[in-house]
């Protein structure tokens, strides 16, 4: 059981929400880092980057992660049943690279249909080798993980470094980019990707006041929306504002909502959801009438707004437009309540003629608590439909899916999710049923919905599961020894 002194404080939980970053120091002896390091150096210049596959071509990488350093810091971000994520990446900086000012500042590729402010998702950034920044370690913008928007010279760089071993905890969604090496060693870092197998109930960390402190030196840009993610992480509700607002100032949060400034758009949707029933249709009118990048900005918003949105969200999930019908379905897996016809309502919308809609709602019935053992039977329904409609041609499955075609990487959407949300409740409905499924599922054409299926297994750790990891490894076990340059 991992001890308590390696939680998150209040403090570092805070500067995680505000600025989206925390740099941790694993006392790790330096054999073990050079060693790795060694490994990595040999499997980059001999074979290539091995991608998905640097954790088992070099298996010691796995302490580092095992440590109670790091168990605590993602048990206090993600829950203590967090999930390391199939997909992993060295990446390699060498010296002068021919970028100027070294890569381009960007947010990771995500893996959901829109992204969350919620951590729903963290990275973490290791480096085998001291880093300095000369070096040219991955710089990050503090506070910019909410933006869709890269905020250029307005933001702040950040070069974290440190001793070998050191390890930046991110938020997915957080601005970064690789910073140009002017040393003359070679840079490795390794990125690793988690996420959050359900909404926090109770506070993960070592918490100790229920009052939000924004750490000392922050400018308050955000208070309402971080007051929100402190609340979610706690697994409280925001208090909301009582009374009424004048239309004056109802009138001035429409404007400022839908400005073209996001900062000052999502400070505006923040504080709507606050405002009880008065916000809430304000909200809901934007997500219906209001310009695409205002509707998703009220979509933020509304899951501030809690169980009192919930009758509006179910109404607009019968509109003509299938984008407002997938927003409301996203803030009600983000509200997380299986209140009233809720989950009846996303399972009814697993037919939608939309596959944005149907995605949202797969991810939703996976994100609420208590949706029973209808939610999971429909699921593996869902997952088993998905996989008879694979194609091997990716680019033309993804050619139909405007609203993530650059999500290529994920070829068969549907049942990604759908595996996904099986690994958060497959346990709550007809587990044999939910067996079936995932087993077909480990022969996917999509390989993350193969490693969601063979983890989902693994969770359920039944006889038939267990007997099916056992026959699925048999022939799909990787030898870390063997590549292009090995003999035998």
């Amino acid at each position: 059981m991992l001890e308590s002194n390696y939680l998150l404080t209040d403090e570092q939980m805070m500067q995680f929400i505000t600025k989206g970053y925390l740099v941790l120091q694993n006392d790790i002896p330096q054999q073990l880092h050079q060693s790795i390091m060694n490994q990595i150096n040999y499997v980059m210049h001999n074979e290539g980057n091995p991608g998905n596959n640097i954790l088992p071509r070099v298996p010691d990488i796995q302490q580092l992660f095992d440590t109670p350093t790091v168990k605590g810091a993602l048990s206090s971000v993600l829950g203590s049943d967090y999930y390391m994520h199939p997909h992993r990446h060295c990446h390699y900086n060498q010296p002068g690279n021919a970028t100027p000012g070294g890569g381009q500042w960007h947010k990771d590729g995500y893996w959901s249909s829109m992204r969350s402010h919620r951590p729903w998702w963290a990275m973490i950034f290791y480096y085998t080798h001291d880093i300095t920044e000369d070096l040219g370690p991955t710089a990050i913008m503090p506070g910019t993980q909410y933006y869709e928007k890269f905020l250029g010279d307005r933001g702040e760089t950040l070069l974290p470094t440190g001793k070998a071993g050191t390890m930046v905890l991110v938020h997915f969604d957080l601005w970064h980019k690789a910073s140009l090496n002017v040393s003359e060693l070679d840079r490795y870092m390794l990125k690793f990707q988690f996420l959050r197998l359900s909404a926090p109930e109770i506070p993960t960390w070592n918490h100790q006041s229920s009052e939000m402190i924004v750490p000392e030196g922050t400018p308050a840009i955000h208070l309402n929306l971080w007051q929100d993610v402190w609340d979610w992480l706690r697994g409280e509700q925001s208090a909301k504002q009582a009374g009424t607002i004048s239309e004056e100032r109802l009138l001035a949060l429409r404007q400022e909502l839908e400005a073209e400034e996001e900062i000052t758009s999502l400070n505006a949707a923040y504080e709507l959801g606050q405002l009880g029933i008065q916000g809430i249709e304000e909200l809901i009118g934007q997500i219906i009438n209001g310009s695409n990048l205002t509707a998703v900005r009220a979509a933020y918003g509304l899951q501030g707004a809690g169980i009192a949105a919930i009758p509006e969200l179910l109404r607009v999930m019968k509109h003509e437009d299938e984008k407002h019908r997938a927003l409301a379905i996203f803030v009600l897996g983000m509200i997380g309540s299986s209140e009233g016809e809720v989950v009846s309502s996303l399972i009814a919308s697993l037919q939608d003629e939309s596959e944005w809609v149907r995605r949202n709602a797969v991810e939703s019935l996976g994100m609420i608590k208590h949706t029973g053992e209808q939610a999971a039977s429909a699921l593996a329904n869902v997952l088993m439909d998905s996989l008879k409609c694979e194609t091997n041609d990716a680019s033309q499955a993804n050619k139909t899916v405007n609203y993530v075609s650059y999500q290529t990487y994920i070829t068969n959407k549907i049942g990604y999710t759908a595996a996904l949300s099986l690994l958060r409740i497959g346990k709550s409905g007809n587990v044999q049923e939910v067996v079936r499924s995932l087993e077909q599922a480990l022969y996917s054409n999509d390989r993350y919905v193969r490693a969601y299926a063979a983890e989902a297994l693994t969770h359920l750790r039944t006889e038939e599961a267990v007997d099916i990891l056992i026959r699925f490894y048999r022939s799909s076990r990787w030898c870390p020894d063997t590549s292009k340059v090995s003999t035998f």
